[in-house]
């Protein structure tokens, strides 16, 4: 896969921009993927700064390992355990700056036999570590048909998630489902009626992928971890792709950066409410970014892409 690969990194000057690279900082790109923040953020640093580089997907440590840089440390490993290796470096509360792409990389879309892709046959496996959890394949073949209806409609806001469920359930009892395209086909056969510019099976991908790797609740662990890592004036910065993960984001974001819509005992002093609230007021909330049209045009599967970015406050 390594030979034939090519990535587009979405956001890329902006992300990176919203860091605030200080080049004697430690950073960390939490999902590395085809390296293109990693990259550029190395490219900023000095002989003094850090970058540790995450992934759980072996095919990204292959090409971090390429990279020849004595201040770069890779990691294999889900970025929720994230807090456990900082801890090991003695690094909580020293963190500069934290990158995270939610994106399925073009190294797992591309790669028919990663089976992430409605459109390339493959296995239906759907892991972003193949070492680790169970392919999607035997899960659905396990899985009942109420708790297949609930991961479409939860994690893909399919609006057809009861038929496509029924669907999955009853070829499984005939021949077990193995195949991306398999799978494709049952779903193209149980909508009655779809966007002729949106793939039917779009959805129901998207929900057994995030399903099957623990995606948001992935994110909700970094996220809450990222209170730790950071130092004060550290930043955050954070791609998402879809609503399920910007909600997420979003939400925290404006959980710890906004003090409560009715505070008791008014009127309070700047000082009162600072020491009043300071278990809420935890960092700065930066806003969102969306990719520019001339990006878009260049690589039109960054077009749902929000960037938002938040800053540690010195509490």
């Amino acid at each position: 896969m390594l030979k034939n690969y090519n990535h587009n990194t979405v956001l890329l000057k902006e992300s990176i921009e919203s860091l605030n690279i200080n080049p004697s900082g430690i950073y960390i790109d939490a999902t590395f993927g085809g390296g293109g923040h990693s990259k550029l953020i190395l490219s900023k640093l000095n002989n003094d700064g850090k970058l540790f580089s995450i992934d759980r997907d072996i095919e990204s440590i292959k090409i971090a390992s390429l990279i020849k840089d004595k201040r770069l440390h890779v990691i294999h490993s889900t970025f929720s355990l994230l807090k456990n290796y900082m801890k090991n470096y003695n690094l909580l509360g020293k963190i500069n700056g934290i990158i995270l792409d939610l994106g399925v990389s073009s190294i797992q879309i591309d790669d028919s036999t990663r089976g992430f892709s409605f459109k390339k046959d493959g296995p239906l496996d759907c892991r972003m570590d193949k070492n680790n959890g169970i392919p999607a394949f035997k899960w659905l073949y396990s899985a009942s048909e109420k708790k297949i209806c609930w991961v479409l409609k939860n994690f893909g806001n399919e609006r057809f998630a009861k038929l496509i469920a029924r669907k999955i359930f009853l070829q499984n009892k005939i021949k077990k489902i193995t195949r991306t395209n398999e799978l494709s086909k049952i779903i193209i056969n149980s909508i009655p009626c779809w966007n002729k510019y949106k793939h039917p099976a779009r959805r129901t991908f998207q929900a057994i992928r995030i399903f099957i790797n623990n995606e948001l609740e992935e994110l909700k662990i970094i996220l809450k971890n990222s209170l730790l890592l950071l130092a004060p004036y550290g930043r955050i910065s954070i791609i998402s792709f879809h609503s399920l993960e910007d909600k997420i984001v979003k939400n925290f974001m404006i959980k710890y950066s906004q003090l409560p819509l009715f505070i008791k005992k008014l009127p309070l002093t700047e000082l009162e409410i600072k020491n009043n609230y300071k278990n809420i007021l935890k960092i700065k909330y930066l806003g969102k970014k969306k990719p520019s049209k001339k990006e878009i045009s260049i690589n039109y599967r960054s077009r749902s892409a929000i960037l938002r970015s938040a800053e540690k406050l010195k509490i």
